[in-house]
């Protein structure tokens, strides 16, 4: 059975076909040849995935440098999982080891194709949600200093950046969050890298997407729809810099600020920076002048307002003086006539306060009854016993009550 099923195959597919299809898997082994897994996973909706069809396929050394190398070289790109490819195969079926796909051409216009209509779907759907400008809208600060920025700590994008950030001694912040750059996890990385900024988005001024350079399949994260709707509606304002000079990717298209290379990102952040510290110098300039206008002006006005209030202060003694000189004539007048008027009326209340003395009351047959030596001015403060002392106008009488 197996020799008919190889005899059918051989007989019916004599001549090579085009085969259209989804690179799952590639792996090129120490003999030279490239064995990948070839899967379709079909149009519909509601496949989660899922493949619906799936066949090996191998380029064999003595091919591998014409199929593969023109692949790549006209691509941009690597021959790497995820892509999708339309192969010339020729088909093969072996007893043992099944059937196989043996790739002789790739088509690169193909797989570029796919990987534009995949970026403007989502480009689409990001106009489509309203946010394709948002990031753009997001206000960049004047002082860009405390930057957060997303890449691989073994990237040598991440120490092209740094060297070019700190060469002029500007005293930038800089936080990396790690992240994986290309490949499969690299969406999903980013991503990630993004929401713990976001976390504590109130650290920073700015954050920055960069990566060194690579093939155009390398790209393929960074024109993801996930990955650049994060980008679109991050609070913060993001500047790009993934490295690759003959294409922009969508997470570029949608950030605030897009730069070709991680160096271009640290040029532009010392740039923004030499500009303001210009601006503050020019500033400083301007406040020094306006000082010594405004101190000249002022000391010739205090000057003219010194001179003026000398010659008012001499105007206001003389009149002061003529005034002061008729008030002190006209107190010392009225001085002696209320010391008059009082010396009158001291001797009238004197007379009164004579009239009304004690001595002067008695002498009117008045007398003052006292128990004890306290005055008696109730019945109730005398007892039957009680002395009673009673002081008239020429001595004091002594009494017992009886009743």
């Amino acid at each position: 059975m197996q020799l008919t099923i190889r005899d059918v195959i051989a007989d019916r597919f004599a001549l090579p076909i085009w085969v259209s299809a989804e690179v799952a898997d590639v792996k090129v082994n120490s003999s030279g040849h490239c064995y990948l897994e070839l899967i379709d996973k079909g149009t519909n909706e509601g496949t989660n995935g899922v493949p619906k069809a799936q066949a090996r396929g191998v380029v064999w050394r003595s091919h591998y440098a014409r199929v593969v190398g023109r692949f790549e070289a006209e691509s941009g790109q690597q021959l790497a999982r995820g892509i999708k490819v339309l192969v010339k195969v020729t088909l093969n079926y072996h007893e043992l080891y099944g059937l196989s796909l043996q790739i002789t051409d790739i088509d690169p216009s193909y797989t570029l194709g796919d990987m534009e209509r995949r970026k403007q779907e989502a480009i689409a759907q990001l106009q489509k949600d309203g946010v394709w400008d948002m990031n753009r809208e997001v206000e960049m600060p004047m002082l860009v200093q405390r930057i957060a920025v997303i890449s691989s700590s073994k990237a040598a994008g991440w120490q092209d950046f740094r060297n070019e950030l700190f060469k002029y001694g500007y005293c930038f912040v800089v936080t990396l969050h790690e992240a994986v750059m290309q490949g499969e996890s690299a969406e999903e990385s980013i991503i990630s890298a993004l929401e713990a900024v976001a976390a504590q988005e109130e650290q920073y001024d700015a954050v920055v997407i960069i990566r060194g350079g690579g093939s155009t399949s390398d790209l393929n994260c960074f024109n993801a729809y996930r990955l650049a709707s994060h980008v679109a509606q991050f609070p913060l304002p993001i500047l790009t810099g993934i490295g690759h000079d003959k294409d922009v990717s969508v997470a570029d298209m949608v950030a605030h600020t897009m730069l070709k290379t991680p160096t271009a990102v640290a040029v532009w952040l010392n740039d923004r920076m030499a500009t303001l510290e210009a601006a503050l110098d020019n500033a400083a300039i301007e406040l020094h002048d306006l000082c010594t206008t405004a101190t000249h002006r002022t000391s010739l006005q205090l000057e003219r307002h010194t001179t003026e209030l000398r010659m008012s202060a001499q105007r206001l003694l003389m009149s002061l003086g003529v005034k002061v000189e008729n008030l002190a004539v006209q107190l010392r007048d009225n001085t002696r006539l209320a010391l008059e008027k009082e010396a009158q009326r001291l001797v009238h209340l004197t007379q009164i306060a004579e009239s009304r003395s004690p001595e002067q009351i008695l002498k009117l047959g008045f007398a003052v009854a006292r128990v004890a030596g306290k005055a008696i001015t109730s019945r109730s403060q005398v007892e039957v016993g009680d002395i009673v002392t009673i002081e008239v106008a020429d001595g004091t009488i002594k009494t017992k009550t009886i009743e």
